[in-house]
């Protein structure tokens, strides 16, 4: 595996972190609102983000060792 693809997962990942982080913060403002629907939406979002961050963080490790 070349370093510039392992490199370039490893942004992909801190991006997915903000990311599912900003769904995660915008559920526990919806759940304040009592907005479930929305906050069950965004925190199911969030949650397909994370194992997907998962995955992908195990394929780093992977490709690093």
């Amino acid at each position: 595996m070349k370093q510039t693809t392992l490199n370039s997962l490893k942004q992909l990942y801190g991006k997915l972190e903000v990311i599912t982080r900003e769904l995660y913060d915008l559920a526990e403002i919806e759940l304040e609102l009592e907005d479930f629907d929305d906050a069950s939406l965004l925190q199911t979002r969030a949650d397909i983000l994370y194992e997907q961050m998962e995955n992908l963080d195990a394929v780093i490790l992977e490709l690093e060792g």
